[in-house]
Formats: C-alpha cells, sequence, structure tokens
C-alpha cells in the first residue's frame, strides 16, 4: 500500500513540476523577448530587469497559484509569502547580473538567460513548501 502511495506522490511531484515548467517557461520566454527588444532599443539592462521581473511575478503569481500548485489556502497568507519569496529571487538575479556582467564583463543577454533558470529553481522549491504548501486534509468524523 506504501509503494502504491509512494508512487502516487512521486508522479503528483512530477506533474506539478512540468505545470511550473510549462507555465514559467510561457511567461518567461515571453519576458526575455521583451528585455531583448527593450535592451536592444538601449535600455539598461538592470532596470529591465527590474521592470520584467515585478511584472512577471504579479502575473505568475495567478499561474501558479491555480494552475502549479492548485492551493486552496489564503490568497492574503499565501501573496505575502509570494512576495517575500520574489524578492529573494530578484536579489539573487541581481547578484548574478552585478557579479557576471559589471564584475566579470560576460554579456548581459547570456547572463540573464542562466540567471531565468537559477531564480526559477530557487522559485520553485521556495514556492512549493513555503508560499503555496499543501493544506492537509481534515481528519473526517468516523
Amino acid at each position: 500500500m506504501r509503494d502504491l502511495q509512494s508512487a502516487a506522490l512521486r508522479r503528483q511531484g512530477l506533474a506539478r513540476l512540468i505545470r511550473y515548467g510549462l507555465v514559467g517557461a510561457a511567461s518567461n520566454l515571453a519576458g526575455y523577448l521583451v528585455y531583448l527588444a527593450l535592451t536592444g532599443l538601449g535600455a539598461p539592462p538592470k532596470v529591465t530587469m527590474t521592470l520584467l521581473y515585478g511584472v512577471g511575478a504579479a502575473v505568475g503569481y495567478f499561474g501558479q497559484r491555480n494552475v502549479t500548485f492548485s492551493h486552496k489556502g489564503s490568497v492574503l497568507g499565501s501573496g505575502v509569502r509570494y512576495l517575500l519569496a520574489h524578492t529573494c529571487g530578484y536579489a539573487i538575479n541581481l547578484g548574478i547580473l552585478i557579479t557576471f556582467v559589471d564584475r566579470m564583463g560576460y554579456p548581459h543577454q547570456w547572463v540573464q538567460a542562466f540567471a531565468i533558470f537559477v531564480v526559477a529553481a530557487f522559485l520553485f522549491v521556495t514556492f512549493r513548501y513555503f508560499v503555496f504548501p499543501e493544506v492537509p486534509a481534515k481528519a473526517s468524523d468516523e
């Protein structure tokens, strides 16, 4: 019986990771293309990343809450935790840009593409266990 439960939990976790990847890929691809367009027009990379990060995070909340994690908990509570998680994600992203672009001289286009994956991995774990934790089912009266 435990083997069946364990297999079901692994399938559920894999499905959640796939949904996260699909929601994230769509939003990050769109955001990255806008990033390339704006920086190509002369916008500063860190300012552009900051603006797009905020827009992407705001739009992504509903997709992650409803599609990826099917969270039924408090909107306010998960919203505050989501904001906290993205604040950390933003700091990671900014730190990567400062380190690899400003200090090491790598092209910002490649560094930002790399940063998307680093931040996405951090956010998946944070969303799963902190922002949208599974709410335990209430025990039924028997």
